[in-house]
């Protein structure tokens, strides 16, 4: 039986990460991967782009994320600086300090990471399905120290499953799709593509500000996609024992968050004076996007071609309401387009400064299979790239 210092199992951002932190400390580690090549959830983030990270500042970076103090020790062990300079690539920042290699490609990333990996041992297709107490893997090969960096649930067809939950007795919270676009009973498809631009969704008491797009089937974007994982975490729910989750609440939209009601009555009560012949939805072109303003006032019941002029009093109150409140019924989770998994390992036994199990000695996790996520725009990519190096380097260190 061939014996390790250090098994890392999948072969992902944090497992390809934690691999190489580990090798720079030991000689003897080896990366078990179940796919026939490492990476293939890396490749396709960003839209094959790879948002890498977010550029933000340390400290306002960790106040994006509920668990920032988990993650204090991860991210100052292993910063942006010391990523980019990892990679030594050109990067481009974009909005919201959303960072991509400057070539677009993934690709790129990967054969970095990959071509680091020289003094790691990488075994393909080998799904583990056990591990013993005295960390002998599939009766077949033992280590030393095991890192777990499986992933979460989300994107199957990359890999990801349930494994990596059951492989020890360490303790598991409920398990939830994350970053997530929402189906509505509203069928969509005749604005399918149509974006709303910096507009303020709302579920209960929460609120984000971003775009949303619609698809045939419902509601996406950042400001939907970063709202559902408040929402997923108020449902009660566990992919683990079943993966449908009971949903039926509306979610509603400030299409015009810049004025308040009272602004808005008074600003449409000196134009519909002064502009009494202009047409109700060419003067709603100062406010909505332009191909979704049919389909608005349609579901609100006023005529598109009413002149200002001839807009009562009933029916303005109804424009502006819905203006500052449309709503949304929805129905479900757009599962297969679930980006992260929110739940994992239970923080409460895993040390945050090594990653380390504190019920079973010589375990260690990384990446999305811990109870870790954070919003969309490279914080999830930066948590398995930090807690990937932190776990490898702590397990390497003798």
């Amino acid at each position: 039986m061939k014996e390790y210092d250090i098994a890392v199992i999948g072969g992902g951002p944090a497992g390809m990460m934690a691999a190489y932190a580990a090798s720079q400390n030991s000689s003897d580690v080896v990366l078990l991967e179940k796919n026939s090549r490492l990476g293939r959830k890396l490749l396709i983030t960003g839209g094959g782009r790879c948002n890498i990270t977010n550029n933000k500042p340390i400290k306002k970076l960790l106040n994006s994320y509920s668990q920032k103090n988990f993650l204090k020790h991860s991210f100052y062990t292993f910063t942006n600086e010391d990523l980019f300079s990892f990679f030594n690539l050109e990067f481009c920042e974009e909005d919201d300090n959303r960072v991509f290699p400057k070539s677009g490609k993934s690709s790129d990333l990967l054969k970095v990471i990959s071509d680091k990996l020289q003094d790691v041992d990488v075994i393909y297709n080998f799904e583990v399905e056990s591990i013993s107490q005295d960390f002998v893997i599939n009766d077949k090969l033992k280590a030393r120290k095991i890192i777990i960096a499986t992933g979460g649930i989300t994107y199957p067809q990359t890999g990801c499953g349930p494994e990596g939950y059951y492989l020890t007795s360490q303790p598991v919270t409920d398990i939830k799709y994350g970053l997530v676009p929402l189906i509505t009973k509203k069928d969509l498809s005749s604005i399918a593509g149509v974006t709303l631009y910096d507009v303020v969704i709302s579920y209960k008491k929460s609120r984000v500000r971003g775009n949303v797009l619609f698809s045939h089937v419902g509601l996406t974007g950042p400001g939907v996609i970063n709202l559902s994982n408040e929402i997923s975490e108020s449902i009660s729910y566990n992919l683990l024992e079943n993966e449908n989750a009971d949903l039926n609440f509306e979610i509603a939209i400030d299409l015009i968050p810049e004025l308040s009601r009272e602004e808005l009555r008074e600003k449409f009560t000196k134009d519909f004076q002064l502009k009494g012949k202009t047409m109700l939805k060419n003067y709603l072109k100062l406010f909505l996007t332009n191909s979704f303003i049919d389909f608005f006032l349609d579901e609100i019941g006023l005529d598109s071609e009413i002149q200002l002029a001839n807009v009562n009093k009933k029916a303005k109150n109804r424009l502006i309401e819905n203006l500052k409140r449309f709503a949304f019924e929805i129905t479900g989770f757009n599962k297969d387009l679930s980006k992260v998994t929110i739940g994992g390992v239970d923080l409460s036994n895993v040390s945050s400064k090594t990653l380390e199990s504190t019920l079973i000695p010589g375990l260690y996790f990384a990446g999305e299979v811990l109870d870790l996520h954070g919003p969309t725009g490279g914080y999830n990519l930066k948590i398995a790239f930090s807690t990937g190096y932190l776990a490898g380097l702590s397990a390497g260190q003798k």
